[in-house]
């Protein structure tokens, strides 16, 4: 068995144990795989062994790198997976994006979100989204305040071409994996208060907490793909 392939197969252990130790059904858990830095080789690997969604962080990256296959070239052998943008998206790249990405985790303010679903209606499309929460105030990051979420949650509900699925965060990072679970339990609490149900939390260093705090989608590169390129 590949490298990537053997990975797969433990990280999908380790899920179906997390979602065990909390009472989770693990079908209702989407290893998303982030893929920021990896060269297509290693992702047809992923595919192969099962991985059906990917994530990236950039949009330029992401369509150089997946476009062959959304067109029906690169792993027409399987069924389709889908791209979600994990990382920020800029107002300039949105056309690029919209349509593109299955899922945009990182809806940060109103004017994107307004610029996205200007471009899905434009489209005829509707695009799902997730906001991005800064869960931990950091200033180096992005995402809306935990008090900005309610108004922002009522503004997308408003906008008819975009489908508001859940939450997103990336805690500050810990020494321990442990200290990222009031973070995660804050986002959903957050969520479900609105009566959202899809939490995308977790990374490869503390996916496991995220998932007994009730992640439904987990965002795992180190531990799929090893190391990154620089750039």
């Amino acid at each position: 068995m590949k490298a990537v392939a053997q990975r797969v197969d433990q990280i999908v252990k380790r899920v179906r144990e997390a979602a065990r130790r909390a009472g989770r059904n693990a079908e209702e858990i989407t290893l998303v795989a982030a893929s920021k830095g990896v060269d297509v080789g290693p992702i047809r690997e992923a595919a192969a062994a099962g991985i059906a969604v990917f994530g990236e962080n950039r949009v330029q990256e992401a369509r150089a790198k997946f476009v062959d296959f959304i067109n029906g070239g690169l792993f027409s052998e399987r069924e389709p997976v889908s791209v979600d943008l994990i990382g920020p998206l800029q107002t300039n790249k949105v056309k690029q994006a919209v349509g593109f990405f299955s899922k945009i985790h990182s809806i940060d303010s109103l004017r994107l979100a307004e610029k996205v679903a200007q471009e899905a209606e434009r489209r005829g499309i509707i695009q799902s989204v997730l906001i991005e929460v800064n869960v931990g105030g950091e200033a180096s990051k992005h995402g809306v305040s935990v008090a900005e979420v309610p108004a922002l949650v009522a503004a997308l509900r408003r906008l008819p071409s975009l489908s508001l699925e859940g939450l997103m965060t990336v805690p500050p990072p810990t020494a321990d994996p442990e200290g990222a679970r009031p973070f995660f339990s804050t986002l959903r609490r957050l969520g479900e208060d609105l009566g959202l149900q899809r939490f995308s939390m977790g990374m490869s260093a503390d996916f496991e907490i995220a998932i007994e705090e009730g992640a439904t989608s987990v965002r795992i590169g180190t531990a799929l793909f090893g190391p990154r390129r620089k750039g």
